[in-house]
């Protein structure tokens, strides 16, 4: 999960999944110019956090809880 420090989303969405029991690896995008890069690809130019990437590298911008879910379960299908 792409994040910054400062991110209400962010702080928001590692909550509702941690509650869930969905593990993160959080990569800030101010620490880190390709991390940086690799959001604004995927976002039409901004970078727009949290921005999160799947194992089959899709991403999904600002997801709910339950998109985040639905998505891992689509993945874990395949």
């Amino acid at each position: 999960m792409y994040t910054t420090p400062w991110c209400g989303f962010c702080r928001r969405l590692k909550r509702q999944l941690a509650r869930e029991g969905i593990e993160v690896t959080e990569i800030d995008i101010e620490r880190d110019p390709a991390a940086a890069d690799y959001v604004m690809s995927v976002n039409g130019g901004n970078q727009t956090v949290p921005t999160v990437v799947f194992p089959d590298g899709t991403a999904l911008t600002n997801p709910s809880a339950a998109q985040v879910r639905e998505r891992l379960r689509g993945v874990a299908t395949r």
